[in-house]
């Protein structure tokens, strides 16, 4: 599997944020994205995953399910944990496995791989930054997607859970998986880089 983007032209509020931009991530590989602020990370990040439109450029992902699109074989996550604070841990898992589609895996060994299996009957609402973070990563393991598309994935989230968050990552590449990741800090896995510029 290799996703590849070509000439990509990015525009937000009439200003061009990169233009020519190129990548390729293959199958068991993960990209970082660095940048100073304002360079586009997040831009690009949101065009792969089909929430921006392109002003230019092609995406392209071959040796993938041909009978699904690209943002249905990706997961995004983005810097706003993306949950409902009425649900519990447990519920909020299970909304968005079944929201995904697919085959779901177990929302409590999801729970447990992020170290939230003490949380599962608590209300969203509830947890600290650093487990909201949790519990949003635990949606990367729900229902399986090749592709992780990561913006800032490590931010609030303490030395330990960084660890656990390294080694989610480094199975899912050796399951042929793939990520691509804007970020200011070290993934703490092998990554390449592809530095976007930009104002800062």
């Amino acid at each position: 599997m290799r996703l590849s983007g070509r000439g990509l032209r990015c525009v937000r509020g009439g200003r061009e944020v990169f233009a020519g931009l190129d990548f390729d991530v293959e199958a068991g590989e993960a990209l970082a994205v660095v940048g100073p602020n304002g360079a586009g990370k997040t831009s690009l990040l949101r065009l792969i995953a089909g929430l921006l439109a392109m002003e230019g450029g092609t995406v392209a992902l071959t040796g993938g399910d041909a009978e699904l699109t690209l943002p249905e074989q990706a997961h995004y996550l983005g810097h706003r944990d993306a949950m409902k604070p009425a649900l519990t841990v447990t519920e909020n898992l299970i909304f968005w496995a079944e929201f995904f589609g697919g085959t779901p895996g177990d929302p409590a060994e999801a729970i447990a791989a992020v170290g939230l299996s003490h949380a599962a009957a608590l209300p969203a609402g509830f947890l600290s930054a650093g487990q909201r973070r949790r519990l949003s990563i635990a949606r990367l393991l729900a229902v399986h997607r090749p592709i992780w598309l990561l913006d800032e994935p490590t931010s609030a989230l303490d030395l330990a859970s960084q660890r656990v968050f390294a080694g989610l990552m480094t199975a899912h590449l050796g399951r042929g998986g793939m990520i691509i990741a804007a970020t200011h800090a070290p993934l703490g896995i092998d990554a390449r880089e592809l530095r976007i510029g930009g104002a800062s």
